[in-house]
């Protein structure tokens, strides 16, 4: 998009920052880069020196999002309204999954939360980092963060000059996506090639997670074990999956179920790795999912269509990229660290953790029971009773109700009165 004025952009970050500019940066350039929500700043740092750069957020986007999501909602009624077929889409729960989203993403501190989280939770990880952001500069309306120096993932001969390993890029980037999501249970979901950056050194850099995705870890279970019953085409234990995590309803048969996944699962091992698309396999579930009254899933909206779009990234890399010979790695470690012994050990620390809690609430618990079986004994000893305030209030509203009854009899009387007196 268009960029804004510059003129405009310091005067958000004066606004929302508190302070004036010139006593922030030493240097503060013209928008090298502009979207529909921000855009991007190259600056110095005052304090000492170091190059950052800085996020500001488009004027009056906030407003513009509120009349698009406006638009949204009165769509999603009309479906729902006036065609039972797109009632299982839900199309109005997807619309506020959508809605809590651009909340977020209207708000840079949230950003900027998102780009620490993630940063602590893959410190320990090769190929890929996000850049650390100054929060001493960042407020609702700008962001502050590390100046990334690297070439553009979507500038694929850039990076074959530069001797970049594209095969080992395009593993390394959907291998990181499935780990954090997986292991992290939080991961980037707007993972375009305009966000991704390339290091000399191989390593990718994301940056702009205005928008980030979550999983609980129930969710990442269902995840692991439907990708990897796909992976080793155990497509009952797929089938099995999706009964246990309520995506299809218990009245169907999970054998039948399991035989239109392997009518799924079977063309995909048959084809070349080329042709192996998470797209593809999306799509044909989504034809399956009428048969058997699978509702949409809006918690899983961000997941499916970030790996539609990971995988796409990656086939830019590698036209022959294989998603299932990659991932199978990262899924099989992470089921066999869950849903093995160690996973079992987890849960069971999990467990007594919940114990612990639940035992310190006991005393506080076993009061209140204490109280409320005196209640129902003194109720069925004495009978109900009601206070002198509540009888007069229902006595009120009875006589309100009956004063409107005869006010309501005469009217009808005397339009039945009219009637009477034309009709002869």
């Amino acid at each position: 998009m268009e960029p804004f004025d510059t003129a405009i952009a310091k005067k958000l970050i004066e606004g929302s920052l508190g302070l004036k500019l010139d006593d922030l940066y030493s240097e503060f350039s013209e928008p090298i880069a502009a979207a529909s929500v921000a855009q991007v700043h190259k600056a110095t740092r005052k304090s000492d020196g170091k190059v950052v750069a800085v996020k500001v957020i488009r004027p009056g986007v906030r407003n513009r999002f509120d009349k698009d999501l406006e638009t949204f909602y009165a769509a999603s009624a009309l479906l729902e309204r006036n065609f039972p077929a797109a009632k299982r889409l839900r199309p109005t729960a997807v619309t506020d999954m959508l809605a809590q989203s651009a909340k977020i993403e209207m708000d840079l501190r949230l950003e900027a939360a998102a780009f620490s989280e993630m940063g602590e939770n893959i410190a320990n990880d090769e190929g890929f980092r996000v850049p650390e952001v100054d929060w001493l500069l960042t407020g609702r309306d700008c962001l502050t963060m590390d100046w990334v120096d690297g070439i553009k993932m979507s500038d694929i001969e850039g990076m074959k000059k530069a001797g970049i390993d594209l095969k080992a890029l395009s593993v390394t980037l959907i291998q990181s996506f499935l780990r954090h999501t997986l292991r992290d249970g939080f991961f980037h979901a707007d993972m375009h090639p305009g966000n991704l950056f390339v290091g000399n050194d191989g390593t990718i850099i994301a940056v702009d997670m205005g928008i980030a995705g979550r999983l609980g870890k129930k969710e990442r279970r269902f995840l692991a074990e439907i990708l990897y019953g796909f992976i080793t085409s155990d497509y009952l234990r797929v089938a099995e999956v999706h009964f246990e995590a309520g995506y299809v309803p218990k009245h169907h048969d999970v054998n039948s179920f399991a035989q239109a996944i392997r009518a799924i699962g079977e063309p995909i091992h048959g084809q070349p790795a080329e042709s192996l698309s998470m797209a593809k396999l999306l799509t044909l579930l989504f034809e399956v999912t009428e048969l058997f009254d699978m509702e949409a899933r809006p918690e899983l909206l961000l997941l499916q269509k970030t790996m539609v779009v990971v995988e796409g990234v990656a086939r830019t890399l590698d036209p022959a990229f294989n998603m299932w010979k990659s991932a199978e790695p990262v899924v099989g470690d992470w089921i066999a660290k869950n849903l093995g012994p160690v996973g079992i050990l987890s849960d069971a620390r999990e467990g007594l953790h919940a114990m612990h809690s639940l035992a310190r609430q006991l005393p506080d618990l076993a009061q209140r029971a204490e109280l409320l079986s005196e209640e129902i004994n003194n109720t069925a000893s004495n009978g109900f009773k009601l206070d002198q305030s509540t009888i007069e209030a229902i006595g009120k509203a009875e006589a309100r109700h009956s004063r409107m009854g005869h006010l309501a009899l005469w009217v009808i009387a005397g339009l039945l009165a009219y009637w009477v007196f034309f009709q002869n």
